[in-house]
Protein backbone atom coordinates (compact mmCIF):
# COMPACT_ATOMS: atom_id res chain seq x y z
CA UNK A 1 0.00 0.00 0.00
CA UNK A 2 1.43 3.33 -0.63
CA UNK A 3 -0.57 5.21 2.38
CA UNK A 4 -0.37 3.07 6.26
CA UNK A 5 -3.66 4.86 7.40
CA UNK A 6 -6.47 7.18 5.69
CA UNK A 7 -6.67 10.47 6.25
CA UNK A 8 -10.11 10.25 8.32
CA UNK A 9 -9.22 7.71 10.24
CA UNK A 10 -6.04 9.73 12.85
CA UNK A 11 -6.90 11.22 16.05
CA UNK A 12 -5.34 11.81 19.15
CA UNK A 13 -4.64 8.48 20.08
CA UNK A 14 -2.12 8.14 17.22
CA UNK A 15 -0.18 11.12 18.57
CA UNK A 16 3.43 9.99 18.42
CA UNK A 17 2.85 7.49 15.32
CA UNK A 18 4.80 7.51 12.33
CA UNK A 19 2.33 7.57 9.38
CA UNK A 20 2.32 7.67 5.60
CA UNK A 21 -0.73 9.48 3.74
CA UNK A 22 -1.95 9.68 0.14
CA UNK A 23 -4.64 11.56 -1.15
CA UNK A 24 -5.60 15.23 -2.91
CA UNK A 25 -5.06 18.14 -1.60
CA UNK A 26 -8.43 19.91 -0.39
CA UNK A 27 -7.13 23.15 0.42
CA UNK A 28 -3.50 24.80 0.66
CA UNK A 29 -2.24 27.69 3.08
CA UNK A 30 0.98 29.20 2.79
CA UNK A 31 1.96 31.12 5.33
CA UNK A 32 5.12 32.37 4.65
CA UNK A 33 7.25 30.13 7.07
CA UNK A 34 4.75 26.79 7.18
CA UNK A 35 2.58 25.62 4.73
CA UNK A 36 -0.58 23.96 5.67
CA UNK A 37 -2.57 21.69 3.46
CA UNK A 38 -5.64 19.44 3.66
CA UNK A 39 -5.52 16.31 2.89
CA UNK A 40 -8.74 14.31 1.44
CA UNK A 41 -8.87 10.45 1.01
CA UNK A 42 -12.30 8.76 0.94
CA UNK A 43 -12.26 8.79 4.41
CA UNK A 44 -12.37 12.20 5.55
CA UNK A 45 -9.63 15.19 5.64
CA UNK A 46 -6.12 15.76 7.90
CA UNK A 47 -4.39 18.47 7.87
CA UNK A 48 -0.70 18.24 7.29
CA UNK A 49 2.07 20.76 8.09
CA UNK A 50 5.34 21.50 5.74
CA UNK A 51 8.34 23.28 8.09
CA UNK A 52 11.38 24.20 6.14
CA UNK A 53 13.43 23.27 9.88
CA UNK A 54 11.52 19.79 9.64
CA UNK A 55 12.09 18.79 5.93
CA UNK A 56 13.21 21.95 3.49
CA UNK A 57 12.84 19.18 0.64
CA UNK A 58 9.07 18.67 1.58
CA UNK A 59 8.76 22.33 2.12
CA UNK A 60 9.64 23.07 -1.49
CA UNK A 61 7.97 20.49 -3.20
CA UNK A 62 4.94 21.66 -0.84
CA UNK A 63 5.52 25.53 -2.74
CA UNK A 64 4.37 23.48 -5.36
CA UNK A 65 0.94 22.31 -4.84
CA UNK A 66 -2.31 23.37 -6.07
CA UNK A 67 -5.78 21.86 -5.00
CA UNK A 68 -6.27 18.67 -6.29
CA UNK A 69 -3.10 17.72 -6.57
CA UNK A 70 -2.57 13.86 -6.08
CA UNK A 71 0.16 13.75 -3.39
CA UNK A 72 2.03 11.21 -0.69
CA UNK A 73 2.82 12.32 2.95
CA UNK A 74 5.13 10.82 5.52
CA UNK A 75 5.68 12.11 8.79
CA UNK A 76 4.76 12.27 12.63
CA UNK A 77 0.92 13.08 14.26
CA UNK A 78 1.34 15.56 16.56
CA UNK A 79 -1.44 17.55 18.24
CA UNK A 80 -2.60 20.66 17.42
CA UNK A 81 -0.80 23.77 19.01
CA UNK A 82 -4.13 24.88 21.69
CA UNK A 83 -6.47 27.62 20.29
CA UNK A 84 -5.93 26.10 16.79
CA UNK A 85 -8.27 22.50 16.69
CA UNK A 86 -10.90 22.83 14.34
CA UNK A 87 -14.06 20.84 16.06
CA UNK A 88 -15.49 20.81 12.56
CA UNK A 89 -13.31 18.15 11.54
CA UNK A 90 -12.85 14.37 13.19
CA UNK A 91 -9.48 14.92 13.00
CA UNK A 92 -9.67 18.44 13.95
CA UNK A 93 -7.51 18.00 16.72
CA UNK A 94 -4.14 16.64 15.60
CA UNK A 95 -1.97 17.16 12.48
CA UNK A 96 0.56 15.90 11.01
CA UNK A 97 4.93 17.00 10.63
CA UNK A 98 5.93 16.19 7.28
CA UNK A 99 9.03 14.82 6.77
CA UNK A 100 8.87 13.54 3.51
CA UNK A 101 6.52 13.91 0.29
CA UNK A 102 5.86 13.74 -3.14
CA UNK A 103 3.33 14.55 -5.88
CA UNK A 104 2.03 11.47 -7.12
CA UNK A 105 0.11 13.60 -10.17
CA UNK A 106 -0.22 17.36 -10.84
CA UNK A 107 -4.07 18.35 -11.99
CA UNK A 108 -5.47 21.36 -14.00
CA UNK A 109 -7.53 24.02 -12.25
CA UNK A 110 -10.99 22.03 -11.78
CA UNK A 111 -14.22 23.55 -13.12
CA UNK A 112 -15.68 23.83 -10.29
CA UNK A 113 -14.83 24.02 -6.57
CA UNK A 114 -14.96 20.79 -4.95
CA UNK A 115 -13.49 21.51 -1.54
CA UNK A 116 -16.38 24.04 -1.18
CA UNK A 117 -20.66 23.20 -1.24
CA UNK A 118 -21.25 25.35 -3.50
CA UNK A 119 -24.19 24.92 -6.07
CA UNK A 120 -22.87 24.29 -9.65
CA UNK A 121 -24.57 23.90 -12.98
CA UNK A 122 -25.48 20.27 -12.81
CA UNK A 123 -24.54 20.41 -16.96
CA UNK A 124 -21.38 21.21 -15.58
CA UNK A 125 -21.51 18.50 -12.78
CA UNK A 126 -22.21 15.80 -14.90
CA UNK A 127 -19.86 16.24 -17.68
CA UNK A 128 -16.97 16.35 -14.76
CA UNK A 129 -18.83 13.83 -12.32
CA UNK A 130 -15.55 12.13 -11.68
CA UNK A 131 -14.59 15.58 -10.16
CA UNK A 132 -18.34 16.01 -8.90
CA UNK A 133 -17.81 12.56 -6.76
CA UNK A 134 -15.06 14.09 -4.73
CA UNK A 135 -17.12 16.62 -3.31
CA UNK A 136 -18.83 15.40 0.53
CA UNK A 137 -21.90 15.53 -0.41
CA UNK A 138 -21.84 13.18 -3.21
CA UNK A 139 -19.23 10.86 -1.43
CA UNK A 140 -21.50 10.81 1.24
CA UNK A 141 -24.29 9.87 -0.99
CA UNK A 142 -22.32 6.87 -2.64
CA UNK A 143 -21.68 5.72 0.98
CA UNK A 144 -25.41 5.55 2.02
CA UNK A 145 -26.02 4.17 -1.08
CA UNK A 146 -23.53 0.97 -0.29
CA UNK A 147 -24.84 1.42 3.50
CA UNK A 148 -28.52 0.63 2.14
CA UNK A 149 -27.98 -2.54 -0.05
CA UNK A 150 -25.93 -4.04 1.84
CA UNK A 151 -28.39 -3.64 4.73
CA UNK A 152 -30.96 -4.93 2.55
CA UNK A 153 -28.61 -8.14 1.48
CA UNK A 154 -27.90 -8.72 5.28
CA UNK A 155 -31.26 -8.63 6.21
CA UNK A 156 -32.97 -10.77 3.46
CA UNK A 157 -30.62 -13.32 4.03
CA UNK A 158 -31.71 -13.82 7.34
CA UNK A 159 -35.06 -14.37 5.95
CA UNK A 160 -34.10 -17.36 4.03
CA UNK A 161 -34.03 -15.50 0.79
CA UNK A 162 -32.06 -16.36 -2.26
CA UNK A 163 -29.98 -14.00 -3.96
CA UNK A 164 -30.20 -14.64 -8.27
CA UNK A 165 -29.22 -12.97 -10.97
CA UNK A 166 -31.40 -13.17 -13.86
CA UNK A 167 -30.33 -11.88 -17.66
CA UNK A 168 -30.05 -8.62 -19.09
CA UNK A 169 -30.79 -9.67 -22.47
CA UNK A 170 -34.37 -10.73 -22.85
CA UNK A 171 -37.47 -11.17 -25.18
CA UNK A 172 -39.45 -7.91 -25.60
CA UNK A 173 -42.68 -8.10 -24.21
CA UNK A 174 -45.01 -5.17 -23.30
CA UNK A 175 -44.74 -4.11 -19.58
CA UNK A 176 -46.08 -0.82 -19.79
CA UNK A 177 -43.19 1.45 -20.86
CA UNK A 178 -40.96 1.10 -24.50
CA UNK A 179 -38.23 -1.39 -24.59
CA UNK A 180 -34.57 -0.83 -25.05
CA UNK A 181 -33.54 -2.85 -28.31
CA UNK A 182 -30.40 -4.77 -28.72
CA UNK A 183 -29.64 -6.25 -32.46
CA UNK A 184 -28.29 -9.56 -33.12
CA UNK A 185 -25.46 -10.34 -35.28
CA UNK A 186 -25.80 -13.96 -35.05
CA UNK A 187 -29.94 -13.28 -35.79
CA UNK A 188 -30.03 -10.99 -38.45
CA UNK A 189 -33.32 -9.46 -38.03
CA UNK A 190 -34.03 -9.89 -34.27
CA UNK A 191 -33.45 -8.41 -31.40
CA UNK A 192 -32.99 -8.77 -27.73
CA UNK A 193 -34.46 -6.55 -25.28
CA UNK A 194 -33.18 -5.09 -22.43
CA UNK A 195 -35.05 -5.82 -19.25
CA UNK A 196 -37.70 -3.44 -17.76
CA UNK A 197 -37.65 -5.41 -14.87
CA UNK A 198 -37.28 -8.93 -14.28
CA UNK A 199 -40.83 -9.67 -13.81
CA UNK A 200 -41.86 -12.84 -15.80
CA UNK A 201 -38.25 -13.74 -14.96
CA UNK A 202 -39.00 -14.02 -10.67
CA UNK A 203 -42.17 -15.64 -12.00
CA UNK A 204 -40.22 -18.71 -13.31
CA UNK A 205 -37.95 -18.56 -10.48
CA UNK A 206 -40.88 -19.75 -8.40
CA UNK A 207 -42.09 -22.44 -11.18
CA UNK A 208 -38.37 -23.49 -10.48
CA UNK A 209 -39.47 -24.02 -6.58
CA UNK A 210 -37.07 -21.39 -5.40
CA UNK A 211 -39.39 -20.27 -2.92
CA UNK A 212 -37.73 -17.25 -1.56
CA UNK A 213 -35.84 -14.96 -4.25
CA UNK A 214 -34.32 -11.79 -4.37
CA UNK A 215 -31.92 -9.66 -6.58
CA UNK A 216 -30.37 -5.89 -6.73
CA UNK A 217 -31.47 -5.56 -10.49
CA UNK A 218 -30.75 -3.03 -13.52
CA UNK A 219 -33.68 -2.20 -15.39
CA UNK A 220 -34.32 -0.43 -18.53
CA UNK A 221 -37.42 1.55 -20.06
CA UNK A 222 -37.09 4.16 -22.67
CA UNK A 223 -39.34 6.75 -21.36
CA UNK A 224 -39.56 10.20 -20.56
CA UNK A 225 -37.36 10.93 -17.29
CA UNK A 226 -37.87 12.89 -14.27
CA UNK A 227 -36.65 13.84 -11.06
CA UNK A 228 -37.36 10.32 -9.79
CA UNK A 229 -36.89 8.48 -13.48
CA UNK A 230 -33.95 7.27 -15.23
CA UNK A 231 -33.51 5.10 -18.40
CA UNK A 232 -31.82 2.74 -16.55
CA UNK A 233 -32.19 2.31 -12.52
CA UNK A 234 -31.74 -0.13 -10.12
CA UNK A 235 -34.38 -1.97 -8.01
CA UNK A 236 -34.64 -4.27 -5.63
CA UNK A 237 -36.75 -7.66 -7.03
CA UNK A 238 -38.52 -9.65 -4.43
CA UNK A 239 -40.41 -12.40 -5.00
CA UNK A 240 -42.14 -15.53 -2.88
CA UNK A 241 -43.99 -18.43 -3.10
CA UNK A 242 -47.23 -19.47 -0.58
CA UNK A 243 -47.75 -16.29 0.39
CA UNK A 244 -50.73 -13.45 0.81
CA UNK A 245 -50.50 -10.24 0.66
CA UNK A 246 -50.12 -9.67 4.40
CA UNK A 247 -47.29 -11.92 4.04
CA UNK A 248 -45.70 -9.39 1.82
CA UNK A 249 -46.32 -5.66 3.46
CA UNK A 250 -45.26 -7.31 7.24
CA UNK A 251 -41.82 -8.15 5.79
CA UNK A 252 -41.90 -4.61 4.14
CA UNK A 253 -42.25 -2.71 6.73
CA UNK A 254 -39.81 -4.94 9.31
CA UNK A 255 -37.45 -4.12 6.38
CA UNK A 256 -37.77 -0.49 6.35
CA UNK A 257 -38.29 -0.09 10.12
CA UNK A 258 -35.25 -1.90 10.51
CA UNK A 259 -33.44 0.21 8.16
CA UNK A 260 -34.19 3.31 9.00
CA UNK A 261 -33.75 3.34 12.63
CA UNK A 262 -30.35 1.47 11.96
CA UNK A 263 -29.02 3.69 8.80
CA UNK A 264 -30.89 6.63 10.08
CA UNK A 265 -31.46 6.45 13.73
CA UNK A 266 -31.48 10.46 14.51
CA UNK A 267 -34.90 10.32 12.19
CA UNK A 268 -38.21 9.98 12.82
CA UNK A 269 -40.26 7.19 11.71
CA UNK A 270 -44.45 6.92 11.80
CA UNK A 271 -45.39 3.32 12.69
CA UNK A 272 -47.01 0.87 12.16
CA UNK A 273 -47.21 1.75 8.64
CA UNK A 274 -50.66 2.94 7.76
CA UNK A 275 -53.19 1.39 5.08
CA UNK A 276 -55.04 3.26 2.77
CA UNK A 277 -56.94 2.21 -0.37
CA UNK A 278 -56.78 3.68 -3.40
CA UNK A 279 -60.20 4.84 -3.34
CA UNK A 280 -59.40 6.51 -0.32
CA UNK A 281 -56.44 7.66 -1.08
CA UNK A 282 -57.35 9.72 -4.28
CA UNK A 283 -60.60 10.86 -1.83
CA UNK A 284 -58.09 12.63 0.46
CA UNK A 285 -55.24 13.81 -1.17
CA UNK A 286 -55.83 14.00 -4.90
CA UNK A 287 -52.98 10.98 -5.29
CA UNK A 288 -52.20 7.34 -4.98
CA UNK A 289 -48.77 8.66 -3.30
CA UNK A 290 -49.58 11.27 -0.90
CA UNK A 291 -47.00 12.98 1.68
CA UNK A 292 -48.29 11.96 5.42
CA UNK A 293 -46.00 13.81 7.25
CA UNK A 294 -48.84 16.23 7.33
CA UNK A 295 -52.94 16.84 7.00
CA UNK A 296 -54.10 19.60 4.78
CA UNK A 297 -56.46 16.78 3.22
CA UNK A 298 -58.62 17.74 -0.04
CA UNK A 299 -62.26 17.94 0.62
CA UNK A 300 -64.51 17.49 -2.16
CA UNK A 301 -66.69 20.84 -2.20
CA UNK A 302 -68.85 20.08 -5.42
CA UNK A 303 -72.71 19.90 -3.20
CA UNK A 304 -72.14 22.56 -1.24
CA UNK A 305 -71.58 25.19 -4.28
CA UNK A 306 -73.46 23.48 -6.81
CA UNK A 307 -76.24 26.03 -6.61
CA UNK A 308 -73.61 28.90 -6.91
CA UNK A 309 -74.22 31.19 -9.67
CA UNK A 310 -69.92 31.60 -9.74
CA UNK A 311 -69.30 31.03 -13.23
CA UNK A 312 -65.82 29.01 -12.73
CA UNK A 313 -67.92 26.78 -10.51
CA UNK A 314 -71.00 26.24 -12.65
CA UNK A 315 -68.97 25.40 -15.80
CA UNK A 316 -66.63 23.00 -14.39
CA UNK A 317 -70.12 20.86 -12.89
CA UNK A 318 -71.64 21.33 -16.04
CA UNK A 319 -68.70 19.44 -17.95
CA UNK A 320 -68.94 16.84 -15.33
CA UNK A 321 -66.05 18.30 -13.20
CA UNK A 322 -65.66 18.41 -9.61
CA UNK A 323 -64.61 21.08 -7.52
CA UNK A 324 -62.53 20.55 -4.47
CA UNK A 325 -60.13 22.61 -1.97
CA UNK A 326 -57.80 22.79 1.07
CA UNK A 327 -57.11 24.97 3.62
CA UNK A 328 -53.80 26.57 3.92
CA UNK A 329 -54.04 27.43 8.43
CA UNK A 330 -52.79 30.89 8.96
CA UNK A 331 -52.26 32.33 5.41
CA UNK A 332 -54.85 34.70 5.57
CA UNK A 333 -52.75 37.41 5.77
CA UNK A 334 -50.96 36.62 1.93
CA UNK A 335 -50.47 39.44 -0.36
CA UNK A 336 -51.14 39.59 -3.77
CA UNK A 337 -47.97 38.30 -5.11
CA UNK A 338 -47.98 35.18 -3.04
CA UNK A 339 -51.12 33.90 -4.32
CA UNK A 340 -50.49 35.05 -7.90
CA UNK A 341 -47.31 32.14 -7.35
CA UNK A 342 -49.99 29.77 -6.33
CA UNK A 343 -52.32 30.28 -9.11
CA UNK A 344 -49.25 30.52 -11.46
CA UNK A 345 -48.76 26.73 -10.04
CA UNK A 346 -51.97 25.19 -10.68
CA UNK A 347 -52.40 26.92 -13.90
CA UNK A 348 -49.03 25.74 -14.87
CA UNK A 349 -50.10 21.64 -14.39
CA UNK A 350 -53.37 22.48 -16.62
CA UNK A 351 -55.51 23.88 -13.96
CA UNK A 352 -58.57 26.80 -15.30
CA UNK A 353 -57.32 28.69 -11.96
CA UNK A 354 -57.13 29.02 -8.31
CA UNK A 355 -60.28 30.20 -6.55
CA UNK A 356 -58.12 31.83 -3.09
CA UNK A 357 -60.42 32.40 -0.10
CA UNK A 358 -58.75 33.79 3.05
CA UNK A 359 -60.60 34.51 6.28
CA UNK A 360 -59.85 37.16 8.09
CA UNK A 361 -58.55 36.54 11.45
CA UNK A 362 -60.15 39.69 12.83
CA UNK A 363 -63.14 37.85 12.67
CA UNK A 364 -62.65 36.05 15.85
CA UNK A 365 -64.57 32.98 14.55
CA UNK A 366 -66.50 31.49 11.94
CA UNK A 367 -70.18 32.68 13.44
CA UNK A 368 -68.16 36.24 13.32
CA UNK A 369 -67.34 36.06 9.60
CA UNK A 370 -68.63 38.06 7.39
CA UNK A 371 -68.72 38.24 3.49
CA UNK A 372 -66.36 41.14 3.71
CA UNK A 373 -63.94 39.81 5.62
CA UNK A 374 -63.50 37.10 2.68
CA UNK A 375 -61.55 39.12 0.09
CA UNK A 376 -62.32 36.48 -2.70
CA UNK A 377 -64.25 37.36 -6.12
CA UNK A 378 -66.00 33.93 -5.21
CA UNK A 379 -67.92 35.40 -2.16
CA UNK A 380 -69.58 37.65 -4.32
CA UNK A 381 -71.12 34.62 -5.43
CA UNK A 382 -72.02 32.57 -2.53
CA UNK A 383 -74.41 33.39 0.69
CA UNK A 384 -72.58 33.47 4.08
CA UNK A 385 -73.91 29.93 4.68
CA UNK A 386 -71.93 28.64 1.60
CA UNK A 387 -68.70 30.51 3.35
CA UNK A 388 -69.06 29.16 6.57
CA UNK A 389 -69.80 25.43 5.52
CA UNK A 390 -67.25 24.96 3.08
CA UNK A 391 -64.86 26.48 5.82
CA UNK A 392 -65.68 23.76 8.14
CA UNK A 393 -65.74 20.79 5.33
CA UNK A 394 -62.13 21.95 5.12
CA UNK A 395 -61.19 22.33 8.97
CA UNK A 396 -60.75 26.07 8.64
CA UNK A 397 -61.04 29.03 10.95
CA UNK A 398 -60.67 32.43 10.69
CA UNK A 399 -56.83 33.66 9.90
CA UNK A 400 -56.78 30.75 7.40
CA UNK A 401 -56.56 30.62 3.41
CA UNK A 402 -59.18 28.56 1.20
CA UNK A 403 -57.60 27.20 -1.69
CA UNK A 404 -60.15 25.78 -4.26
CA UNK A 405 -60.34 24.25 -7.80
CA UNK A 406 -62.74 23.56 -10.41
CA UNK A 407 -62.19 21.25 -13.23
CA UNK A 408 -62.26 17.53 -14.40
CA UNK A 409 -61.68 15.75 -11.78
CA UNK A 410 -58.30 13.78 -13.13
CA UNK A 411 -56.99 17.55 -13.64
CA UNK A 412 -58.27 18.96 -10.04
CA UNK A 413 -56.78 15.88 -7.96
CA UNK A 414 -53.58 16.52 -9.56
CA UNK A 415 -52.91 20.42 -9.02
CA UNK A 416 -54.33 19.82 -5.34
CA UNK A 417 -51.90 17.09 -4.70
CA UNK A 418 -49.01 19.27 -6.11
CA UNK A 419 -50.60 22.48 -4.13
CA UNK A 420 -50.48 20.59 -0.95
CA UNK A 421 -47.15 19.85 -1.08
CA UNK A 422 -46.35 23.13 -1.75
CA UNK A 423 -48.12 24.55 1.12
CA UNK A 424 -46.74 21.51 3.44
CA UNK A 425 -42.97 23.16 2.08
CA UNK A 426 -43.97 26.37 2.80
CA UNK A 427 -45.46 26.25 5.96
CA UNK A 428 -42.52 23.52 7.11
CA UNK A 429 -44.76 20.62 7.52
CA UNK A 430 -42.79 18.26 5.39
CA UNK A 431 -40.43 17.55 8.28
CA UNK A 432 -36.78 16.19 5.90
CA UNK A 433 -36.18 13.71 9.58
CA UNK A 434 -39.78 12.38 9.58
CA UNK A 435 -39.97 9.19 7.48
CA UNK A 436 -44.32 8.56 6.93
CA UNK A 437 -44.16 5.47 5.03
CA UNK A 438 -47.56 3.70 4.07
CA UNK A 439 -49.58 0.77 1.88
CA UNK A 440 -51.95 2.03 -0.56
CA UNK A 441 -54.08 -1.51 -1.36
CA UNK A 442 -57.09 -2.46 -3.33
CA UNK A 443 -56.06 -0.73 -6.81
CA UNK A 444 -58.29 -1.18 -9.70
CA UNK A 445 -57.14 -3.80 -12.09
CA UNK A 446 -57.65 -2.66 -15.34
CA UNK A 447 -58.08 1.53 -16.26
CA UNK A 448 -59.38 2.27 -19.74
CA UNK A 449 -56.71 3.61 -22.28
CA UNK A 450 -57.32 7.10 -24.22
CA UNK A 451 -58.41 4.75 -26.85
CA UNK A 452 -60.58 3.04 -24.71
CA UNK A 453 -58.94 -0.14 -24.78
CA UNK A 454 -58.48 -1.68 -21.42
CA UNK A 455 -54.94 -1.71 -19.85
CA UNK A 456 -53.82 -3.04 -16.83
CA UNK A 457 -53.18 -0.44 -13.90
CA UNK A 458 -49.71 -2.19 -12.65
CA UNK A 459 -48.75 -5.03 -15.25
CA UNK A 460 -50.78 -7.87 -16.86
CA UNK A 461 -49.76 -10.42 -14.40
CA UNK A 462 -51.31 -9.16 -11.30
CA UNK A 463 -53.85 -11.37 -9.91
CA UNK A 464 -57.52 -10.07 -9.61
CA UNK A 465 -59.31 -10.71 -6.19
CA UNK A 466 -60.44 -13.93 -5.79
CA UNK A 467 -64.41 -12.77 -5.63
CA UNK A 468 -63.77 -10.39 -8.06
CA UNK A 469 -62.91 -12.90 -11.18
CA UNK A 470 -65.99 -13.46 -12.45
CA UNK A 471 -66.79 -9.57 -13.17
CA UNK A 472 -64.21 -9.72 -15.58
CA UNK A 473 -66.97 -10.71 -17.98
CA UNK A 474 -69.69 -8.42 -17.16
CA UNK A 475 -67.99 -5.22 -15.30
CA UNK A 476 -64.01 -5.26 -15.52
CA UNK A 477 -63.75 -1.47 -14.38
CA UNK A 478 -65.37 -2.86 -11.05
CA UNK A 479 -62.23 -5.69 -10.62
CA UNK A 480 -59.87 -4.76 -8.05
CA UNK A 481 -56.33 -6.17 -7.80
CA UNK A 482 -53.97 -7.59 -5.36
CA UNK A 483 -51.87 -5.20 -5.66
CA UNK A 484 -50.00 -2.61 -3.32
CA UNK A 485 -47.63 0.40 -3.63
CA UNK A 486 -45.24 1.21 -0.69
CA UNK A 487 -45.10 4.92 0.05
CA UNK A 488 -42.90 7.15 2.03
CA UNK A 489 -42.97 11.23 2.33
CA UNK A 490 -45.14 11.60 -1.12
CA UNK A 491 -43.25 9.15 -3.22
CA UNK A 492 -43.72 6.23 -4.60
CA UNK A 493 -40.69 3.09 -3.28
CA UNK A 494 -42.04 0.31 -4.50
CA UNK A 495 -44.99 -1.23 -6.23
CA UNK A 496 -45.90 -5.32 -5.92
CA UNK A 497 -48.87 -7.70 -6.18
CA UNK A 498 -50.07 -11.45 -5.62
CA UNK A 499 -49.23 -12.93 -9.18
CA UNK A 500 -51.60 -15.01 -11.58
CA UNK A 501 -50.39 -18.27 -11.56
CA UNK A 502 -52.78 -20.51 -13.81
CA UNK A 503 -52.77 -20.72 -17.47
CA UNK A 504 -56.76 -20.23 -17.69
CA UNK A 505 -56.90 -16.72 -15.96
CA UNK A 506 -53.83 -15.57 -17.35
CA UNK A 507 -55.04 -16.06 -20.98
CA UNK A 508 -58.22 -14.71 -20.13
CA UNK A 509 -56.93 -11.55 -18.93
CA UNK A 510 -54.36 -11.32 -21.85
CA UNK A 511 -57.70 -11.86 -23.90
CA UNK A 512 -59.29 -9.31 -22.38
CA UNK A 513 -56.62 -6.34 -23.00
CA UNK A 514 -57.00 -7.18 -26.76
CA UNK A 515 -54.05 -9.69 -27.26
CA UNK A 516 -55.16 -12.37 -30.32
CA UNK A 517 -54.57 -16.21 -29.51
CA UNK A 518 -51.13 -15.50 -32.09
CA UNK A 519 -49.64 -12.58 -29.92
CA UNK A 520 -50.30 -14.29 -27.05
CA UNK A 521 -48.53 -17.62 -27.92
CA UNK A 522 -45.88 -15.15 -29.68
CA UNK A 523 -45.05 -13.18 -26.64
CA UNK A 524 -46.48 -15.18 -23.49
CA UNK A 525 -46.35 -18.55 -24.30
CA UNK A 526 -43.14 -19.44 -22.48
CA UNK A 527 -44.45 -18.31 -19.21
CA UNK A 528 -48.06 -19.82 -19.91
CA UNK A 529 -46.19 -23.16 -20.53
CA UNK A 530 -44.28 -22.88 -17.42
CA UNK A 531 -47.91 -22.52 -15.33
CA UNK A 532 -48.93 -25.97 -16.62
CA UNK A 533 -46.32 -27.50 -14.61
CA UNK A 534 -47.49 -26.98 -11.26
CA UNK A 535 -47.01 -23.28 -11.09
CA UNK A 536 -46.86 -22.37 -6.99
CA UNK A 537 -49.27 -19.16 -5.85
CA UNK A 538 -46.78 -16.23 -5.58
CA UNK A 539 -46.21 -13.00 -4.95
CA UNK A 540 -43.77 -9.92 -4.55
CA UNK A 541 -42.53 -6.46 -4.75
CA UNK A 542 -40.16 -4.32 -6.76
CA UNK A 543 -38.42 -1.49 -4.66
CA UNK A 544 -36.19 1.51 -5.92
CA UNK A 545 -33.17 1.51 -4.63
CA UNK A 546 -32.59 4.95 -6.08
CA UNK A 547 -35.70 6.72 -4.48
CA UNK A 548 -35.38 5.00 -1.08
CA UNK A 549 -31.54 6.59 -0.97
CA UNK A 550 -32.68 9.68 -2.41
CA UNK A 551 -35.33 9.96 0.85
CA UNK A 552 -32.86 9.08 3.03
CA UNK A 553 -30.30 11.25 1.32
CA UNK A 554 -32.41 14.29 1.38
CA UNK A 555 -32.01 15.21 -2.25
CA UNK A 556 -34.90 16.20 -4.57
CA UNK A 557 -33.78 13.85 -7.61
CA UNK A 558 -32.15 10.17 -8.20
CA UNK A 559 -29.38 11.73 -10.05
CA UNK A 560 -28.01 12.58 -6.95
CA UNK A 561 -27.63 9.26 -5.82
CA UNK A 562 -26.69 7.41 -8.72
CA UNK A 563 -22.77 7.72 -9.94
CA UNK A 564 -23.46 8.42 -13.07
CA UNK A 565 -27.09 9.31 -14.08
CA UNK A 566 -28.00 10.55 -17.04
CA UNK A 567 -29.42 14.31 -17.83
CA UNK A 568 -33.29 14.84 -17.92
CA UNK A 569 -32.64 14.72 -21.42
CA UNK A 570 -31.46 11.02 -21.25
CA UNK A 571 -27.99 11.98 -22.29
CA UNK A 572 -24.61 10.61 -20.71
CA UNK A 573 -22.39 13.68 -20.64
CA UNK A 574 -19.55 12.17 -19.00
CA UNK A 575 -19.38 9.54 -22.30
CA UNK A 576 -20.82 12.25 -24.74
CA UNK A 577 -23.74 8.97 -25.58
CA UNK A 578 -25.89 8.39 -26.99
CA UNK A 579 -23.44 8.67 -30.33
CA UNK A 580 -22.83 7.45 -33.81
CA UNK A 581 -21.49 3.93 -34.40
CA UNK A 582 -19.45 3.47 -36.97
CA UNK A 583 -20.62 1.97 -40.70
CA UNK A 584 -18.90 -1.27 -39.63
CA UNK A 585 -20.44 -1.69 -36.41
CA UNK A 586 -24.20 -1.08 -38.38
CA UNK A 587 -23.12 -3.78 -41.49
CA UNK A 588 -21.98 -6.32 -39.08
CA UNK A 589 -25.55 -5.62 -37.21
CA UNK A 590 -27.62 -6.13 -40.63
CA UNK A 591 -28.69 -2.35 -39.98
CA UNK A 592 -28.43 0.84 -41.61
CA UNK A 593 -30.03 4.29 -40.82
CA UNK A 594 -32.33 5.77 -43.35
CA UNK A 595 -32.52 9.35 -43.38
CA UNK A 596 -35.30 11.58 -42.04
CA UNK A 597 -37.90 12.88 -44.51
Amino acid sequence: MLKSHSCGELNKNHIGAKVTLAGWVDRRRDHGGLIFIDLRDREGIVQVVFNPETSKQSHKIASEMRSEYVVRVSGEVAPRPPGTENPKLVTGEIEVIVQDTEILNPSKTPPFYISEDTEVEESLRLRYRYLDLRRARMRKNLLLRHQVVRFIRHFLDAKGFIEIETPILIKSTPEGARDYLVPSRLYPGKFYALPQSPQQLKQLLMVAGVEKYYQIARCFRDEDTRADRQPEFTQLDLEMSFIEEEDVLNLLEELFTSMVETIKPDCGLIKPFPWLTYAEAMERYGTDKPDLRFGLEVKDLTDIVAQSDFSVFRSALAGGGKVKGICAPGCAGYSRSQLNELNKLVQDLGAEGLVTMPLAASAGSLDDLTLEMVRSVAAKFLTLDQVREIAKRLGADTGDLLLIIAGKSELVDMALDELRREMGHRLKLDDPHLFAFAFIVDFPLLKRSEEGLWEPMHHPFTAPRDEDVPLLDTTPEKVQAKHYDIICNGCEIGGGSLRIYTAELQRKIFKLLGYSDGEIKERFGHLLKAFDYGAPPHGGVALGIDRIVMLLAGEETIREVIAFPKTQEAADLTFNAPSPVAEEQLAELHLYLREER
